[in-house]
């Protein structure tokens, strides 16, 4: 049996990283000994979620300690001048990691982590703090789980870490034993060698959608730009210019909220277009949908795809590379935030062969079974 840990940002909140999370942690406690360290508050903590409380897993809340103000502000004129101004080596990446990751934080956690075979780390900055842990923790194998895209982390608009980091998270990362993505195109884009291991389908999917309610369905977190909730708003009012039927449900919470909210009243779509809260019974809402929409600006892995072809539904999509290669041909594809494109989709979309797609989703979907999922994950674990 071995010892494996998940070091999390949150595991008692709502997310898609959260879920597939739990997921795969409920799936190893099968046979060996989990724990999930996070950095939640413990009064959040609720096993209901993702139905945690079916597995025998361990829980352990960890904070980082301060670091005094002198010591902080010379952290931080380093991390400046790695930033902006030094060449970017190994050697100034690995005192980068240190001014970023002060080595009070550094012993807390190493010290919090002591005692496991296996430890993964969720989502790239804590992965490559870990990496920056490996001189404390003695022999026991390290994994990085990255759950957004290549493009989402270091691109130009990248609102997670930026290009200016790219080559201290490759030279840190690959200190790793496994460095986890979630496709084959991420796959391409690092400088160090990674494993590729979709993400399973997360839930027991509810009755199939029968396809005959004339509603469009998204899922989401309301974060910043991430989901393009607000491109499809937008393209939802031009397709409500041709269409007095279909209705568009989304489902999610978060920080744009009001935005959202803004725009449905501002263009006056209130009787079409309703947000509704997460709920741990998504699968009304796939069941009752008729066709899924996903207007995210990026993804690491479109989990919803997943999820609504689980369900029959056929799927409009921005051309993302991980919707595409979830999907292939079977998406119908617009140009990234072109909301022209995505009206026009919304259209086709309800001119399909509904009961052809809705086959060929529930067939793609299979792929994505835990099963197959998990024996990848316990191949690197067991090495």
């Amino acid at each position: 049996m071995k010892k494996i840990c998940f070091l999390v940002d949150s595991i008692f909140s709502f997310g898609g990283v959260q879920r597939v999370t739990a997921v795969i942690a409920k799936a190893l406690a099968e046979d060996d000994d989990v724990t999930i360290v996070t950095l939640d508050n413990p009064s959040a903590k609720d096993t209901s979620l993702y139905g945690l409380q079916e597995a025998d897993i361990h829980y352990r809340f960890f904070r980082y300690p301060s670091t005094g103000r002198w010591k902080n502000l010379c952290c931080k004129a380093y991390s400046a001048l790695y930033r902006k101004i030094l060449p970017q080596t190994r050697l100034t990446s690995n005192w980068y990691a240190h001014s970023s990751f002060p080595s009070e934080k550094r012993y807390a956690l190493a010290k919090e982590l002591e005692g496991y075979d296996t430890i993964i780390g969720v989502h790239a900055p804590l992965a490559v703090r870990l990496a920056s842990c490996m001189p404390l923790l003695g022999e026991v194998r390290l994994i990085g789980w990255v759950h957004n895209s290549y493009e989402a982390l270091f691109g130009e608009k990248s609102l997670y870490i930026g290009p200016e980091l790219r080559k201290h998270y490759e030279f840190q990362l690959a200190k790793l034993h496994h460095t986890v993505v979630l496709c084959q195109y991420d796959a391409r884009q690092y400088r160090l060698p990674t494993q590729v291991i979709y993400n399973p389908l997360t839930l027991t999917p509810g009755t199939l959608s029968t396809g005959t309610s004339k509603k469009f369905l998204a899922v989401g977190r309301f974060s910043h730009q991430h989901k393009g909730f607000d491109l499809l708003i937008y393209a939802f009012r031009l397709f409500a210019q041709k269409d007095s039927e279909w209705t568009l449900d989304i489902v999610g919470e978060g920080v744009e909220e009001m935005l959202y909210r803004k725009m449905i009243a501002d263009y006056g779509l209130q009787e079409r277009i309703t947000i509704h809260p997460f709920t741990n019974h998504i699968q009304d809402y796939y069941t009752n949908a008729q066709v899924y929409v996903l207007s995210s600006r990026w993804e690491g892995f479109g989990l919803v795809l997943v999820e609504a072809m689980a369900h029959g539904l056929p799927v409009v999509s921005s051309d993302l590379p991980t919707s595409q290669e979830i999907m292939g041909d079977f998406g119908l594809y617009f140009k990234n935030g072109n909301i022209e494109e995505l009206a026009l989709q919304l259209e086709e979309a309800t001119q399909v062969n509904w009961q052809q797609k809705s086959k060929e989703a529930i067939e793609i979907a299979k792929r994505f079974n835990i099963d197959t999922i998990i024996k990848q994950w316990k191949t690197i674990i067991n090495e």
